[in-house]
């Protein structure tokens, strides 16, 4: 659009979760997928019709298996389903393409002196390395809403009451199960079994979960969507990680002892015999109610949270792979499974980016929610489309009054039909700052979040803040007080899907 811009990241690697290991897209309905989103897809679709890109199985080994999707959509010339290097190329060829300049590695100083601001507008912002950069308008597209936080925007973290918003999904949910991520058989959280006097197990909560419908400060589960490979030539055995306690597992071999076995639900392929592994059932990758603190974290805690994400995950592995309680047909097939040699080559193998479900949530002009996200409600000024299904992870584990062990606050709730995005979801009140715009921490209920906050929704959004932020420079406006009229042209122009 005519317009100079910089990206400036805390990350060496583009693409945060699209390149950090979920290749499994959550689609919902690809038809309200448009604009440079869609040509994401697109460029991947042209990646996977080189027979070079097919190193570890032949194309048509793949079993083109997507999220409600075929994986390869020859009509639509889109590929959903894709390796995490596949990815990082596509950001790292626009940014070339555009002749974008990306600083990598710098950190927004989050200090009072962190962001400059005048007559409500941001003139600056400070990295940690001492460089200042100044601006007319500001994006956040950070998964935490640094700057926006920084700015002095107001925010919300965790779980609204239900009563706040008129909604039913948002606040605790206890005994709702809606996904299986639950404790379907009755199991003993006390070190001996049915045994209080012992203690709890580790990774279950003694606080209670709270009255049904109130609102918290917890927010869903985060994990490290891994790329596993099972060819022999490209993997990498799952070493015992630094300070493993296989006593932190044993609510998994409660699970097997009680007969679950769907360990591998959710090994979705993604090309070339690797995957996108997801959390699955009750016990699993997950790493329920230890990131509370995370979104308002300085980045030394963050870092801390993140290392134990890792090490309780890389755990987990350790033990299906290694421990005798686990029932030996898993066992046998979990040997097969290591990390790729040639994914996140400078960490080992291992994703260099965690799954930040959720983090802040910004207080806008417009607060999408429960009704709007279900396809029930004319939002006005739409930017974008939503489809995926209101999606929580659980938040919880605690012991049931009966004394067991349970999750809490997994929701998948499906729409009507696919919903538009309100532009005021992405914009700050007016008074609170005049040229900020924030397509990823949008302003939002939680269980509104729970289907907004897919990856090609935050492109999608990402764009419409871009077309926004330069129009309001040229016509001398804040994004604001831009006429909607103006917005949509360009954006309907520019192949973005606005309603159905």
């Amino acid at each position: 659009m005519g317009k100079s811009v910089l990206v400036v990241s805390p990350d060496t690697h583009l693409g945060g979760l699209s390149s950090g290991g979920l290749g499994f897209t959550d689609t919902g309905n690809k038809e309200v997928i448009g604009g440079l989103s869609r040509e994401f897809y697109q460029r991947l679709y042209a990646h996977y019709q080189n027979t070079e890109s097919w190193k570890w199985q032949k194309k048509d080994e793949y079993g083109n298996k997507g999220q409600g999707t075929p994986a390869i959509d020859g009509t639509n010339r889109t590929m959903w389903i894709f390796e995490p290097h596949a990815a990082e190329k596509v950001f790292e060829d626009l940014v070339k393409e555009n002749n974008i300049r990306v600083y990598r590695n710098e950190w927004l100083d989050r200090s009072e002196k962190g962001v400059a601001k005048k007559a409500g507008k941001i003139t600056s912002f400070r990295t940690l390395s001492g460089k200042v950069f100044r601006g007319k308008m500001f994006i956040d597209a950070t998964y935490e809403g640094d700057l926006m936080a920084a700015a002095g925007v107001s925010y919300h973290v965790g779980r609204e009451a239900n009563s706040v918003y008129g909604e039913k999904w948002n606040g605790v949910q206890t005994e709702v199960f809606q996904h299986g991520h639950h404790f379907k058989a009755k199991v003993s959280p006390y070190k001996i079994p049915n045994d209080p006097s012992s203690g709890l197990l580790p990774e279950v909560s003694a606080e209670s979960p709270g009255e049904y419908g109130t609102g918290d400060n917890k927010i869903q589960a985060y994990c490290f969507r891994m790329c596993l490979s099972n060819h022999p030539d490209n993997r990498i055995p799952f070493p015992k990680p630094e300070g493993y306690d296989p006593a932190r597992y044993e609510l998994y071999a409660r699970v097997f002892a009680a007969g679950w076995r769907e360990t591998f639900n959710k090994f979705d392929p993604i090309p070339n015999r690797k995957t996108d592994t997801n959390n699955h059932g009750p016990f699993s990758t997950d790493y329920i109610g230890k990131n509370y603190e995370y979104p308002d974290a300085s980045y030394e805690r963050r870092k801390d949270i993140i290392k134990d994400h890792e090490l309780y995950q890389k755990g987990l592995m350790y033990f299906l792979q290694n421990d005798p309680r686990v029932p030996s047909d898993v066992h046998e097939q979990m040997q097969q499974w290591g990390l790729p040699k040639d994914e996140f080559t400078d960490n080992g193998g291992w994703s260099h980016q965690l799954y930040i479900r959720e983090a802040r949530r910004m207080k806008g002009k417009f607060v999408m929610v429960e009704g709007d996200a279900l396809g029930k409600t004319v939002v006005p000024q739409p930017v974008g489309m939503g489809s995926y299904a209101l999606d929580s992870h659980n938040i919880q584990r605690y012991v049931t009054k009966e004394g067991y062990v349970q999750n809490e606050g997994d929701i998948g709730v499906h729409p009507d039909k696919p919903y538009s995005i309100a532009y005021g979801s992405i914009l700050p009140k007016e008074e609170e700052c005049k040229n900020l715009l924030v397509p990823v921490c949008v302003s939002s209920s939680h269980i509104a979040y729970g289907s907004i906050r897919m990856e090609p929704v935050f492109m999608i959004l990402g764009q419409s803040a871009a077309t926004a932020a330069v129009l309001a420079i040229k016509n001398k406006v804040t994004p604001q007080q831009l006429p909607y009229e103006k917005l949509s042209a360009v954006l309907i122009q520019d192949k973005q899907i606005l309603e159905k």
